[in-house]
């Protein structure tokens, strides 16, 4: 019998708005399953819909609560905290959100101890869901990690506590499945969930027209982050470097794609301020990027999709002078980007810190821009590192490790 989409009962999704008890009864009645889920940042939210939707294809019966962003919400998460109010970025930075995180944290771990769910999915957002994680284990609930927090890059040492907390990892580079293994974690090579993004139904000439952009007007992106320090720090000198290059070259356009989580005043004041016009695009960022022939990005899951899609790029990173310098104590791989660190070399540019100046970006981008062979090579190493990659079906295989722990 073919199984009926799941009708959750009107009690259910009062009570979870209100914050008090689940009705768990429905649930164990019709055999139902709850999932707590935690997305505490954009690029999250948009890999927790996938897996939620990949979970509910496989089976319809389950519930799913907890921490995301508008895509989860569509997905059919019942979200009581929006991961735009968790995101953060730098080590001080935090300090700015600490008391919407203190209180996410009380009313996670309140649901943990009363609604005893199936299994907890953790999605990147390291330090906040490795501290979840104890309570989950505290009252034997399953945990998944999808999405490891960058323990090969700075404080290794957070592998011990992901070992006594995490039932199973799932990792989406190639490298991170054997470093747990030798540590004795359970942990799977799912692939990469960029890789299943589908940008096919993308009109390129629509957008190409909307930015007034023909056959020999060069595209500029310009990917500030998602988090507002990001933005912050990052928007206005990427602003300032689009100036710079149009004086040499007056036909280059500028697009900025703005996810939703991204509020629109964050954005807007900056670039009404520009003398050029930059276009603000409402979509997803692979939607804008195919039309793009260089783009200025913040570290981060953006420059891997960038790198993904075949883009040259110039890799940004930028934070508070005292997150800079604690984050210099302790980060000890050779490249920021992510892209640089899945080719063992630096093959985009990468400005750190005092090195990102709107004329030092708007050099690099134009040096991509003026020497064919330059972005030629640049295009060939970001091909190879999608092959580095591997295949699609990250959410999918994803999917089915977390049913198969909820059988247990």
């Amino acid at each position: 019998m073919e199984k009926k989409p799941l009708k959750l009962p009107l009690p259910l999704w009062i009570r979870l708005k209100e914050g008090v008890r689940i009705i768990r009864t429905y649930a164990d009645l019709r055999d139902f399953k709850l999932v707590v889920i935690v997305a505490g940042e954009a690029s999250a939210d948009l890999h927790g819909s996938n897996l939620v939707k990949a979970i509910r294809a496989l089976d319809s019966g389950v519930i799913f609560c907890g921490i995301g962003g508008e895509k989860m919400k569509k997905a059919g998460v019942k979200t009581f905290f929006s991961s735009s109010e968790m995101a953060v970025v730098g080590l001080t930075e935090v300090f700015s959100r600490l008391h919407t995180i203190v209180r996410a944290s009380i009313r996670l771990k309140s649901i943990l101890k009363n609604e005893r769910p199936d299994l907890l999915v953790l999605i990147d957002y390291p330090d906040f869901n490795i501290h979840i994680a104890r309570t989950a284990k505290r009252f034997k609930i399953p945990v998944l990690y999808y999405i490891s927090p960058q323990i090969w890059a700075w404080r290794s040492g957070r592998i011990r506590k992901i070992a006594r907390r995490v039932d199973r990892m799932a990792v989406i580079l190639p490298f991170e499945e054997e470093l747990y293994k030798q540590r004795f974690v359970k942990a799977d090579y799912v692939g990469h969930p960029l890789l299943d993004v589908d940008s096919s139904d993308v009109n390129k000439e629509q957008i190409k027209i909307k930015l007034g952009a023909g056959e020999y007007h060069p595209v500029v992106g310009l990917l500030p982050g998602s988090r507002k320090e990001e933005i912050k720090n990052l928007l206005p000198v990427m602003v300032h470097a689009a100036e710079i290059m149009t004086l040499q070259y007056p036909d280059i356009r500028c697009c900025l794609p703005l996810a939703e989580t991204i509020p629109p005043d964050l954005i807007y004041p900056i670039v009404e301020k520009s003398p050029i016009e930059i276009k603000i695009f409402r979509r997803n960022i692979s939607q804008v990027l195919g039309i793009c022939d260089v783009a200025l990005v913040a570290s981060g899951t953006a420059t891997l999709e960038t790198a993904i899609m075949g883009i040259p790029m110039v890799i940004v990173y930028k934070v508070s002078p005292a997150s800079y310098w604690m984050g210099k104590i302790v980060i000890k791989v050779p490249h920021i980007g992510l892209p640089n660190l899945v080719a063992g070399e630096e093959v985009v540019p990468e400005l750190i810190q005092s090195e990102v100046t709107a004329n030092r970006l708007a050099h690099e981008a134009l040096t991509i821009l003026q020497h064919d062979d330059i972005r030629k090579n640049m295009i060939k190493k970001l091909q190879g590192i999608r092959q580095i990659l591997g295949s699609g079906g990250a959410s999918d295989r994803t999917a089915k490790i977390a049913l198969k722990m909820m059988e247990k």
